[in-house]
């Protein structure tokens, strides 16, 4: 199954992406956790320590494993490139956890990221149509990394959102880019909702077949986004809504 997470910077959709991982993983289904967001920082949630990370660059960083697979430094290059190993080689092990740092699409300035992006999009196309364990891809505010094709292969598009208006109207982007890309199913999770006031302004904005949940603030989450160890799942009623969500989304994919 391949699930993607994405939503506006700050909603916690990179802590969401974590626990979900982590509960696919305690139920003994292999995971890989991927970070497509360079803002975000996923492997630190995940437990993973600062050293390590450090040390880890994105792969779409690597200027010469890129060089390598894409023909050297001339201008005519190949347009899927083999990066079967790659994931062999750079990711992380957590248990029944893996952790991919995989970057993100470059754009803007003076310079052609042309084989970058190539090498990139031959990565998704990897991650998403080859790899038979369970893959999460923490994508940040967009879906720039799919491609029609690659779209196709992604089981559920999953939008975190909270109770703003500017949220929503990122929610609203992703949503028309997904319709674009033909993304077969498309979620919405509601966080960070304080009050009544806060999900009822969701409620009224996204059908109940689409809503599939609401995480109320917690400073447990907080706490957990800054988190440098071994991650925990919230337990109580956050946990039971968290298992609710996470089921749902795997009924979907199904």
């Amino acid at each position: 199954m391949k699930i993607a997470i994405s939503g506006k910077g700050g909603v916690g959709k990179t802590t969401f992406a974590a626990n979900f991982a982590q509960w696919l993983s305690n139920k003994e289904i292999s995971v890989l956790a991927v970070d497509a967001d360079p803002d975000a920082s996923l492997g630190t949630i995940l437990g993973i320590s600062d050293d390590v990370l450090a040390n880890l660059k994105p792969i779409v960083d690597m200027k010469q494993l890129i060089e390598e697979r894409m023909g050297g430094s001339g201008t005519y290059y190949p347009l899927n490139p083999n990066v079967d190993d790659i994931l062999d080689d750079y990711s992380i092990s957590l248990g029944a956890l893996r952790f991919f740092r995989m970057g993100n699409i470059k754009g803007g300035g003076t310079s052609c990221y042309c084989k970058e992006n190539s090498f990139l999009q031959a990565l998704v196309n990897s991650l998403i149509l080859g790899e038979k364990d369970t893959v999460i891809l923490d994508m940040g505010a967009g879906i720039e990394q799919l491609t029609r094709g690659t779209a196709l292969g992604v089981d559920v598009l999953v939008i975190v959102t909270e109770p703003s208006k500017v949220s929503i109207q990122t929610v609203k982007v992703i949503q028309q880019l997904a319709l674009e890309l033909g993304i077969p199913r498309v979620l919405v999770v509601g966080n960070k909702v304080r009050n009544s006031k806060d999900e009822n302004f969701l409620r009224d904005h996204f059908p109940k077949e689409q809503l599939i949940g609401i995480i109320p603030y917690s400073d447990e989450l907080l706490e957990m986004s800054l988190n440098t160890g071994n991650i925990e799942l919230p337990g109580g009623s956050l946990g039971v809504e968290l298992n609710t969500i996470y089921q749902k989304i795997l009924d979907e994919g199904r």
